[in-house]
């Protein structure tokens, strides 16, 4: 037999699939689907979005197989965070990870997640946002942009406080210039802890700690990792300020490249992967700690007297005045409070 596949039999084989409807270029094997992930931290454990893209691209590829080929551009290589922000909007990235903060441009109630001492711990945390926490802002933010949240994981460890000169107590942070998030919450918030809150993006920060522009700043011990930046301050006051959110982002374009009869498989892999990140944060923190003080940097437990005078003062005066600005934010405060222990 013949087998030989000459011109004429490919031009006819086109004609045919044109002519029941099927794209010629069908006939061969379907491309996989490309969705492009931006991150700004490093692709290790220590950068809290790897610790759930990793599940989450082994999960895809273990029930989609080559189907869905995910392109991951960590370190910030796909620009800054706010310019990410709009390309996941627009659709020519899509999908960010990052933590909840850098979108409460456009979503303003997401920011009382930047409270200082809104959760206890992480356990706390898990609790407030399953119990509906979390849902309340997917729907704030699909209204709003058009834009899902498909998980929500945690950062490496809570927030604490870095700083070159030793610091012992909140006190002694009088007059220091403290890098913080770039939010209003965080900066009414160090306006309570104490310091001098000083909003400079994140790939800024080594430099602006080794050159003088601030004397430390706020963060979690995974990040202080990744990042280095216990190259340039060796002292930390661990005041568990925060107990950040870390959250997978999708556009409308990237999800709308999912077929439907790939789209419970997708979920769930997102589902499955923001469940291993949470159980994972925890001990990746521990040994975060480990290593930051093997490291040299020298931590120092906030008074339990100072903990409690920001906690009473934070319920106070910025929760309440939040609230009333943003009504929506009123029965997430009190699901936060009712999932206290």
């Amino acid at each position: 037999m013949n087998t030989t596949i000459n011109r004429r039999t490919i031009l006819k084989s086109s004609m045919a699939a044109a002519a029941i409807g099927v794209a010629p270029g069908l006939v061969r094997a379907a491309s996989p689907i490309r969705l492009r992930v931006s991150s700004s931290a490093p692709p290790d454990k220590f950068g809290a979005h790897y610790l759930w893209y990793k599940p989450f691209e082994d999960n895809i590829k273990a029930s989609l197989g080559d189907r869905i080929t995910l392109e991951y551009f960590p370190n910030g290589q796909l620009g800054k965070e706010a310019d990410v922000v709009q390309q996941v909007k627009s659709g020519s990235v899509d999908m960010m990870l990052t933590g909840l903060s850098i979108w409460s441009t456009v979503v303003p109630e997401f920011s009382m997640l930047d409270f200082a001492y809104v959760f206890d711990d992480y356990n706390h945390a898990t609790r407030a946002l399953d119990a509906g926490v979390s849902t309340a802002f997917d729907k704030l933010l699909l209204e709003r942009t058009g834009v899902s949240i498909l998980g929500w994981g945690f950062q490496v460890g809570s927030r604490s406080i870095y700083t070159k000169a030793p610091v012992k107590s909140l006190a002694e942070l009088k007059g220091a210039k403290l890098r913080v998030l770039p939010t209003k919450a965080m900066i009414e918030s160090f306006g309570i802890i104490g310091g001098t809150p000083t909003p400079i993006p994140i790939n800024e920060v080594y430099t602006a700690v080794q050159t003088g522009v601030v004397d430390g700043y706020e963060h979690d011990p995974g990040t202080v990792l990744a990042y280095k930046w216990f190259e340039v301050a060796t002292n930390c006051l661990l005041t568990r300020h925060m107990y950040s959110t870390m959250c997978a982002f999708i556009g409308k374009r990237g999800l709308d490249k999912i077929p439907a009869d790939m789209r419970p498989a997708f979920n769930k892999a997102a589902q499955d992967a923001t469940v291993t990140a949470r159980l994972q944060a925890a001990l990746v923190e521990k040994e975060a700690f480990e290593q930051l003080k093997a490291k040299n940097i020298v931590f120092t437990e906030m008074r339990a007297n100072d903990r409690a005078s920001v906690q009473k003062a934070m319920a106070q005066n910025l929760y309440p005045a939040f609230a009333k600005q943003y009504p929506s934010t009123q029965p997430l405060f009190a699901m936060i409070a009712n999932t206290k222990k």
